[in-house]
Order: structure tokens, then C-alpha cells, then sequence
């Protein structure tokens, strides 16, 4: 046996899958969803690194050490230190290998709250999230295509239950087409948090029933699983109350009670976006921990702004070009113009502009605040605006893990148990750092890969150890352990057979995935005509040229139905290419293009 089972295509997950591969092991990937990505492919801001080579080509004079003390101010008293460690020393290290091995453009870097130093990197187009985790997926459905005895996925396979035998996980039991079907190897649980559970089961309301109400940020694919799956083997917990609210989802005029929201990247608060409360006023220092921003907007009255000035807008524009195409964001020519939307007197305004802009100029903020950017702010300057409201968003607990992502039960390491991602908790303690949410992937999902790959050689070294140990045994055939490996040793020319490795005799033959094939003929359509397809039930859009009956991927969709029915009946063509490489849709759902716009 040399495959390592990984459960959730994440980021985490893509990147456990590559480590393993890197190592010379083979991979199984089951994801319970349509498209590998999940949550992350929805982060915005970008991944921390400290030391990296942009930071010193930049000179900023930041170092792991100056990381580790910042993650340690957020994670308070829960601060797992070894486990902290680990995610700050390595991040230098897991942005190079995105940038060098996937070849992705992490070129510019941002201060979010709580940093000492401009830390977190992006590119220059499309969300960091989306561009980082599509270069590792594709990159993986590449490997599968070409060397599909190392590497194979199979989507919609939702993972219901762990095999043990004894005290060693050896497999997976999960649902596909209909189907029970079992896999046997070591596990890496990448699953996700459960920050969008509200099922009957649910971690949420368990944890925290206090913030059950609130809206969520998360795919509802965020259940909390792998979590579930590891207690009913044993499996420790740690900090699960630990769940963060984020001060920033951006709330939809058209639908404000909308449980499932867009969250306002931190990067537009690093740029120097004020927030105000619902007379114009500032009522926290913008770049402080979540938590703390949180707990103020709760202390004050909304509705809550999120507002940037003209150069903060420009900085972070492919951002504010992106929202407002979701008419998330509103671009004002000045502040008489939103003063009149808002209904907040322009006088409110000015007086809060030149409390801040002397709050720059001198240093001295009532609220703490350290770093001013993109200032100053002045009634006739433009104005990008967002109402914001808090949102759940990112759980900090989950499974006990230790340096090496093993999963620890009672007794210690639970063998061929391995996790990481959102779901292992203590890696952030009470409070996770913006940007952290990426590292976390990356970095625990190589130091997964890695010792995954490691217990796999261990267990065939074992083997073949035992193997030639069984030529050289005579008289009764016996069964010995080594290494957590049962061998049943004979004599004379029968071989050694393992009859407990982490592997079944006869494996589950995977079964690889249907290639969807786009309609044979293509029809013109006006876009008057594509106009009349706006529901649930008949969704079409315009995307490239190309138009798209979308109504049976609506459910399959990785963004969510709503991020598809806002542009129904429309060309989404701009918005589309900002989150998106040109060749997804004739790569992953073919079957949906039905014909070409007319010209």
C-alpha cells in the first residue's frame, strides 16, 4: 500500500496532495462537491509570509520570529506554541514553493490588522485565493490525466465515516452515485471548518448557539465533517468555542438579510479604509484584531461603512471594480453624494475627515490606530463605499493535531490519521491573523503531505523487512508486529503476507470521473433573447461570446447559485473574467454552452 486517501480539495488538501506526490507516494482525492476549491478559492486578501524574497526586494525588514510574536498576540492565551511556530517559520518558505512551483503572481504585499509589517501577498489580478488554489487544482487534474497510477480524483464523493482496525485508521467509507464504497490507505482529513453548519449535528449551535443567527461567508459545504468523522474514532478537540465573526461581509442592498454572504477583503481596510458607524463617525482603529473591530461594531449603531478614498480605491481597484459589479460597492464623485445616499449629514463627514487626517498627521489615535495609508480625506475627493455587517467566518477550533499534523487521541498520535486546513484546530489560538487562512492551508497541508508520505514508506519498509525476515523462518507460521504493521510470517517458499498494513487485500477500484462534452451544434442567440432567462428554473448568461445555459449547474457551482443569478439574463463577461481563467467553463462544464452570442 502506497496511497494516501485525502478527503477535501481545498487548499489544504491540493497542497497535502502535492507534498505526497513530491515525496514519491500516490494520492487518492475524494471531494464530497461538483469542483474541487472550496472556501478557498473565496479568500481576497492574500497569504502571509515573512522573509520572503518580494518583502526583501521591497525592504521590509520583517523575519519569522517578528510573525510568530504577532500570531501570538492574536492567539491570547490559547496559543498552542509549537503548532504557531511551525505555521510563522514555514511561511516564508510555502510562498516560494506557490510561487516557484506553480509559477502564480504573489508580487505585491499588504498590511492587515494586527501586523507589525506589510505581510500578505497577492497578485496583481483576480482574488489571491482563487488564482493560488486554481494553480494547484489544475495542476493535480493535470498529473491525474497524465499518470493516473499516481494521482486520482473523484468529486461528489461525500465521506461518511473512517476505518479502524484496532487502533489505526485504514481507510474511508463515503457515498457516491448511490454507491457505499470503501478505500483503504491513511487518511488526511482537509475538510474544512464549520463556520456554515447548521445542520441537526451541528458543531455551531453545540459551541456557540449564541451566533447562530448570523450570516456566514461559508460554502454550505462547511459542515464540520472531518471533524466529526475524527471524534468518532477517538479523535481530540481544542478550542471549539473558538469561532470568528468577521467584521466585514458585505451586505447586499437588494437582499440585506441574506444568510450567505460576500465577505470585504481586509486588504480594503490596509489600504486605508475608515470604518463608520451609522451617524459618520469612527468607532475602532480599523487595522485591530477582528475580534476586537467585531466587539465594537456591536458596542455602536449601524448601518456600518466601509469607505476609501480615491488613491485607496485605485490601490486595491480590480477589488472595488469587482464588488460593485456584484452591487456590493458604490463609487461616489464626492461627499455630498454619499452624504445624500447615506443620509448622513455632510457636516458629520467633514468633521470626522479632519479628526483623522490630524490623527494621521500626528500619530495620536483615540483608538490605537499605528498605520495611515492613502490619506487625506476631503470632501471632493471620490469615495468607494460598502455597508458592512458582521459575519461568521473562520472557526479556530477543531481536531487536536501536533507538529506533524498526526491527530492525537487520548493516548497519543491515532496512526494513519493525519489533518490540516481549517479543521485542525489550535493553530491559531483565540483569534486568527488575516492572510493566516491561506498560510494555514499551505503550510499544514505540506507538513500533512509529508509525514503522510513518511508513514507510508515506514509501513512498505516494514514489509519488506519482514519479508525477508519470513525467508530465513522455520517451523509453525506466526504473526509478529513492527511498527504498527500485522505480518503473518510463514516458512519455505510462501511469502510474507501483511495482513493489516492500512490497506485492504483488494482495494475499491475508483471509479474516474465523467468527462462532461459540450452540445454538438451551436445556435446564435441575441441578447434580447438571453434576456428572457432570468429565473432559477432557466438561467442563462453571456460569457466570453459563448452563451451559457447555466440552470442544472446552479447547484454545482463552487461561488454558490446567487454568484450566478445576480448576472441571469445579462452579460457577465467583465465580472466573469475578473474570477476566472478564459478556459474553466470549456474545461469544467461544457455541457452548458448552448450556443454564441450574435454580433
Amino acid at each position: 500500500m502506497s496511497r494516501v486517501i485525502i478527503v477535501g480539495g481545498g487548499l489544504a488538501g491540493l497542497s497535502a496532495a502535492h507534498t505526497v506526490l513530491e515525496r514519491g507516494g500516490n494520492v487518492l482525492l475524494l471531494d464530497k462537491n461538483a469542483f474541487l476549491g472550496g472556501n478557498s478559492t473565496k479568500a481576497t486578501s492574500g497569504i502571509n509570509g515573512a522573509g520572503t524574497s518580494t518583502q526583501i526586494k521591497l525592504g521590509i525588514p520583517d523575519n519569522s520570529q517578528i510573525f510568530y510574536e504577532d500570531s501570538a498576540k492574536s492567539a491570547r492565551a490559547e496559543i498552542v506554541p509549537a503548532l504557531t511556530k511551525v505555521l510563522t517559520y514555514q511561511s516564508g518558505s510555502a510562498v516560494e514553493w506557490i510561487e516557484e512551483r506553480f509559477k502564480v503572481d504573489l508580487s505585491l504585499v499588504s498590511r492587515l490588522g494586527g501586523h507589525s509589517h506589510p505581510r500578505t501577498h497577492r497578485g496583481t489580478e483576480q482574488f489571491p485565493g482563487m488564482t493560488i488554489t486554481y494553480a494547484l487544482m489544475s495542476t493535480y487534474e493535470d498529473i491525474c490525466k497524465a499518470h493516473p497510477e499516481r494521482a486520482t480524483l473523484i468529486s461528489k464523493a461525500d465521506v461518511k465515516k473512517l476505518i479502524k482496525e484496532g487502533e489505526t485508521v485504514v481507510g474511508v467509507e463515503y457515498l457516491h452515485k448511490g454507491k457505499t464504497l470503501k478505500e483503504y490507505g491513511p487518511v488526511i482529513l482537509a475538510t474544512g471548518g464549520y463556520a456554515a453548519d447548521f445542520t441537526d449535528t451541528s458543531l455551531l449551535k453545540k459551541y456557540r448557539p449564541e451566533l447562530w443567527d448570523l450570516p456566514t461567508t461559508n460554502g454550505d459545504h462547511c459542515t464540520g465533517d472531518g471533524i466529526k468523522m475524527s471524534m468518532a474514532v477517538g479523535g481530540n478537540t481544542i478550542h471549539m468555542d473558538k469561532v470568528q465573526v468577521h467584521p466585514t461581509g458585505l451586505v447586499d442592498p437588494r437582499e440585506p438579510d441574506a444568510k450567505v454572504k460576500w465577505l470585504a477583503a481586509e486588504a480594503l481596510r490596509g489600504v486605508g479604509g475608515l470604518l463608520l458607524d451609522g451617524n459618520g463617525n469612527r468607532f475602532a482603529d480599523e487595522l485591530g484584531h477582528r475580534d476586537y473591530v467585531t466587539g465594537q461594531m456591536w458596542k455602536n449603531k449601524g448601518p456600518f461603512r466601509l469607505v476609501m478614498t480615491s488613491k485607496a480605491g485605485k490601490e486595491i481597484e480590480w477589488h472595488c471594480k469587482h464588488y460593485m459589479g456584484r452591487g456590493l460597492m458604490k463609487h461616489y464623485k464626492n461627499s455630498a453624494e454619499f452624504s445624500k445616499d447615506a443620509k448622513i449629514p455632510l457636516k458629520n463627514l467633514e468633521n470626522t475627515y479632519v479628526a483623522y487626517n490630524e490623527v494621521a498627521r500626528t500619530k495620536k489615535c483615540p483608538f490605537g490606530k499605528k498605520f495611515f495609508s492613502n490619506g487625506p480625506f476631503t470632501p471632493d475627493d471620490d469615495l468607494w463605499v460598502a455597508i458592512v455587517t458582521p459575519v461568521l467566518h473562520f472557526t479556530m477550533g477543531g481536531v487536536q493535531i501536533d507538529d506533524a499534523s498526526r491527530v492525537l487521541g487520548p493516548s497519543g498520535p491515532i496512526p494513519g490519521l493525519f489533518a490540516c486546513g481549517e479543521m485542525a484546530g489550535g493553530v491559531h489560538g483565540a483569534n486568527r491573523l488575516g492572510g493566516s487562512s491561506l498560510l494555514g492551508c499551505v503550510v499544514y497541508g505540506r507538513v500533512a503531505g509529508a509525514t503522510a508520505a513518511t508513514y507510508v514508506m515506514g509501513q512498505l519498509s516494514a514489509q519488506r523487512r519482514l519479508g525477508a525476515v519470513a525467508g530465513h523462518v522455520a517451523g509453525t507460521p506466526i504473526t509478529i508486529s513492527v511498527g504498527g504493521v500485522n505480518v503473518a510470517i510463514t516458512y519455505g517458499d510462501a511469502p510474507a503476507r501483511p495482513i493489516s498494513s492500512g490497506s485492504a487485500p483488494a482495494p475499491a477500484v475508483a471509479e474516474a470521473p465523467e468527462e462532461a462534452k459540450a452540445p454538438a451544434g451551436k445556435k446564435e442567440y441575441t441578447l434580447a433573447e438571453v434576456a428572457k432567462h432570468t429565473t432559477e428554473d432557466d438561467c442563462w448568461v453571456v460569457v466570453n461570446g459563448e452563451v451559457l445555459n447555466c440552470t442544472s449547474f446552479l447547484a454545482d457551482h463552487p461561488g454558490g447559485k446567487k454568484a450566478i443569478m445576480i448576472y441571469a439574463g445579462k452579460d457577465a463577461t467583465e465580472e466573469f473574467n475578473m474570477m476566472h481563467k478564459p478556459e474553466v467553463v470549456e474545461k469544467y462544464a461544457p455541457e452548458v454552452i448552448i450556443g454564441t452570442l450574435k454580433k
